[in-house]
């Protein structure tokens, strides 16, 4: 039945959790593009056999007619649903350089295809050039904070790290009060959290 392999893509993003992605499926996925091909080697194949025998392709409706139409129709019905997929996953992908920053975690990067994590790669690269031109870190929170400074606890060794005009020793369970703009690298990292007394 035409049209299987690609819902079965759909599904997969509708059975997952927002803002989560599931492995790129890359057998459905190459399986829709031969279904397409398949598809469009007949409707090119069905038409010239409608002009080989002189037939007016715009007002003709026979057999091959409306084996042309259907073929084109399910070519059109696989692209937009592989177009879904990957705008879907573009999407999250996207999200994730505002939530984790410029380097994505192992297990996230497993999970996408060679072509998302370059995607991610030049979204990433279009932000930071953007962000360097403008001279404005759009990274930090959008609403203003009460105070500029906050208490962060460190979850694991950084070591030693240059913070503006002055050095600081980044080790596992110590406290610190750091500027906001300095910590929330390492927070959306997941190497320090605020620590709230």
């Amino acid at each position: 039945m035409y049209g299987r392999r690609a819902t079965q893509l759909l599904k997969e993003i509708d059975s997952s959790e927002a803002g989560q992605l599931a492995p790129f499926n890359s057998d459905v996925f190459d399986q829709v593009i031969r279904e397409c091909n398949e598809h469009n080697s007949q409707f090119q194949s069905l038409i010239r056999k409608m002009v080989e025998q002189n037939l007016d392709i715009e007002t003709t409706r026979n057999e091959d007619h409306y084996g042309a139409a259907i073929h084109h129709l399910s070519l059109l019905r696989n692209k937009r649903c592989l177009m879904a997929y990957m705008y879907n996953r573009a999407e999250v992908i996207q999200s994730f350089r505002w939530k984790v920053g410029p380097v994505l975690p192992h297990d996230i990067q497993e999970k996408l295809h060679f072509s998302e994590k370059e995607y991610f790669k030049n979204h990433s690269a279009a932000i930071k050039s953007y962000i360097s031109e403008m001279d404005i870190d759009l990274t930090v929170d959008m609403v203003p904070p009460k105070d500029p400074y906050i208490q962060v606890r460190v979850l694991e060794d950084i070591g030693e790290v240059s913070l503006g005009d002055h050095s600081v020793s980044l080790t596992k369970n110590s406290l610190h009060f750091l500027r906001r703009t300095d910590a929330e690298q390492f927070i959306s990292q997941g190497l320090m959290e605020e620590f709230l007394e």
